[in-house]
Order: structure tokens, then sequence, then C-alpha cells
């Protein structure tokens, strides 16, 4: 049919061959899932004015341009800008994905397999009929899904340090870039992602995301930040216990790369060797001090030491001796055992028992040295007034019978 200033003539229609698992893109240039439509189906028609129109096809799909023409044509031409693809059934491209579909009085149709972006462009088909030449223009844009390019590699740094993210990302249209903090939802725009400062509760995963409508699903990969710092102490915990029974010692610190725990009684390191009673034992944030049967000799203070190469923390607590009651009338207390003859306990009683009777011995002696100094003295009285036996008829020492 002629058109408006002898241009433009027929009817003109992009046709796109889908294959399994492909997409399918439409004039309203998103990509939608792929449709079994045949190779030479036309999906839709429209007659085309002086101006090209536009129509959107995803990358790597195929795409079928049909010229269908009403008119006895002598000759017809399929061109891509100003490159000969097909005149007829003649082949003039050496790309071997475009290839002849139909060359017949009503149809003229070709296939561009695995589009690309640069495929991108005007595709004009021109068809001579008996009255004079004709053009159909149409201008093929290619969508590419948004992909992540290149991105920051893991990254490492101590706490108050300064961090920049890089994400770069490839698409048409342009695609957004996002960076997202996994842990608490920040959010930033921009292929860069600039951190001053950063604390260790900024640490974590970091996501980048990029997306322009042409894929239904965005592209994302992630960047793993870690936070180096020195020990932080969190808790500890002391203990009270008897002797002959088991007790623990914990302790907590937080820190980046993870600490070395060290135990300490008394200025002296701990081995948590059988010779001393206990046993040390570490997981990953905390450290524990284990007394299967405490004895006199572990209650008292001890220290946690935690280190990594930034720096040292440490804490104290202790280990306290339970206090139990006496049983009424017995002297024991309630609840221990009674202790064995030959025991320390019994050599301490034994002790306190000889320490009495030398106070007894003494009190004794002196009540006897009084007695002897009283008695003394009553014979000193007696010999100032007259000796003895001086009496009338008793012997003295200096009469005579």
């Amino acid at each position: 049919r002629k058109g408006g200033g002898g241009r433009a003539g027929g009817q003109f229609a992009l046709v796109f061959a889908a294959s399994l698992g492909g997409t399918d893109c439409v004039s309203d240039r998103r990509c939608a899932p792929a449709l079994p439509l045949p190779p030479g189906l036309l999906s839709q028609s429209l007659e085309f004015s002086s101006l090209a129109d536009n129509y959107t096809v995803c990358e790597g799909d195929n795409a079928t341009l049909s010229c269908s023409i009403d008119e006895h044509v002598t000759r017809v031409a399929w061109l891509n800008r100003s490159n000969i693809l097909y005149a007829g059934n003649d082949r003039w491209t050496s790309d071997p994905r475009v290839r002849l579909l139909t060359n017949s009085p009503a149809e003229f149709s070709i296939l561009i397999t695995r589009v690309g972006l640069g495929d991108e462009g005007l595709y004009t088909c021109s068809f001579q009929t008996r009255q004079q030449p004709h053009t159909a223009q149409v201008y093929l844009i290619v969508h590419v899904p948004a992909r992540i390019v290149n991105i920051s590699s893991a990254v490492t740094v101590n706490e108050g340090g300064n961090v920049n993210l890089l994400c770069l990302a490839v698409g048409r249209p342009e695609p957004t870039v996002t960076w997202r903090q996994l842990r608490d939802g920040f959010t930033s725009e921009g292929e860069i992602l600039e951190i001053s400062d950063i604390r260790r509760s900024q640490a974590g995963d970091y996501e980048c995301v990029t997306h322009n409508g042409v894929a239904s699903a965005p592209d994302s990969r992630r960047v793993p930040v870690t936070v180096n710092y020195p020990p932080t102490i969190t808790d500890v915990t002391s203990a009270r216990t008897a002797v002959g029974r088991t007790a623990l010692l914990r302790c907590e610190a937080m820190a980046v790369p993870p600490a070395d725990f060290q135990w300490f009684k008394d200025d002296k390191q701990l081995g948590g060797g059988a010779a001393e009673g206990l046993k040390v034992q570490t997981e990953r944030t905390r450290s524990m001090l284990l007394f299967a049967n405490v004895s006199g000799r572990h209650y008292g203070n001890y220290t946690c030491r935690a280190a990594n190469r930034l720096g040292a923390a440490s804490a104290s607590m202790r280990l306290l001796r339970e206090c139990t009651r006496l049983e009424r009338g017995t002297g024991r207390e309630s609840g221990a055992e009674r202790p064995s003859p030959g025991s320390g306990e019994q050599k301490g009683t034994a002790k306190v028992e000889r320490r009495g009777g030398r106070n007894a011995d003494g009190v004794a002696q002196r009540r006897e040295g009084e007695r002897g100094r009283q008695s003394e003295k009553g014979r000193k009285g007696r010999g100032d007034g007259e000796a003895p036996g001086a009496r009338e008829g008793e012997p003295g020492t200096n009469g005579v019978r």
C-alpha cells in the first residue's frame, strides 16, 4: 500500500523466536517469560510511517524481522544501517547469526540469533514495486540485564580505620547500584561506599545490588568486612564450694582476632596439669578453670588474661570456701564428714588439747607454792615468840631435860 510522501508502504513486524528458558521482549521494552512461539509467527503487526519505531529485545534472545507486503514487488532487501544483509535470496552479510527465513510474494523475513549489543541500530526493509521503491524501518534496542563486573574483595581493617568498597555494574538501560549492610539494613546509593572511623559494630557482610528492570531478579554479590579490635572482658564467674567438691571459674572475652587466654594464681601461671588438680578448657570466646576435687590450696584469687596482637585485658575472680553450719550438741559441721584418725583436723585438735593440759599444771603448781609460802611464814612467826620445845614439860633445842 502506498504511504504518505511516496515512502513507507507495507506492513512490518518484529518476531522473537523464544528458545526454552529464554525471554521474549515486547513493545513495552521489558523482558517477559519466554513463550513457545515458532519462528516466523508474527507476534504483532504494525504499519510504519516514515519515522522508525522502536522495538526492544533482551541480549541473548533471537529476533525475527519480517516485512509483510501486499503488493507485487520486483526487488526486496534487508539492511542494517547502510549494510545489506540479504537481497532477495542472496546473502550479503558474513555474520553467521543472520539467516533468511522467508522470501515469498507476501513476506520477506530474516532471523538474528543470540542478539548482542552490537546488533542494536536501525534496520530497513527496502522493496521495489511496479510503481516506485518503498522502505519501512525499525530501530532495534537491545536491553542488557544489569550485572556486576567488578567488586571489592574481602576487607580486614583495624577498628578506627577507613574502608572503601567498590561495585561496578553494566547494563542497558543504565543500572542502579545500592550497597546494603545485611546485619542492620543500612543502605547507600552509588558504586562506592565509604566508611570512616569504622567500629566493631559495623563489621559483617555488605551486599552490592544492581538492577535495571530488564531481568526478573537483580544481580547481587557480597563483601565480608572484618574489624579487628583488642580483647574486652565481658563476663567473669567466681565460685564458692566446699573441700572435696567440684568448682568452675569462667572468663569470657570478645576480640578479633580471637583472644588467647591465660590463668594465674598469685602471679603464677597455671597450666592445668594433673599436679595442680585443675584443668583449663578454652573455647572461642571463653575459658574455664575446672576443679574436679577442691582442696585447701585451691582457695584464693585467680586472674584471667585475654590477649591478641592488638592488646590485652584481664579480670580477677575468687574461689571461696563454702561456710557450713555446726550441728547442735555435736560440734561437727553439718553435712561434712568426720575427720578420720591421723587426719590434719585431728592433729590440730590434739594440739589444742595439749595446750589446755599445760595450763592446768601451772595453776596447780601456783597453788602448791602459795601453800608452802604460807607454812614457812607460820614457822617464822613461832620462832620469834618461843622456840619449839621451850614449853613447860617439852624438850627444847636449848633446854636440858
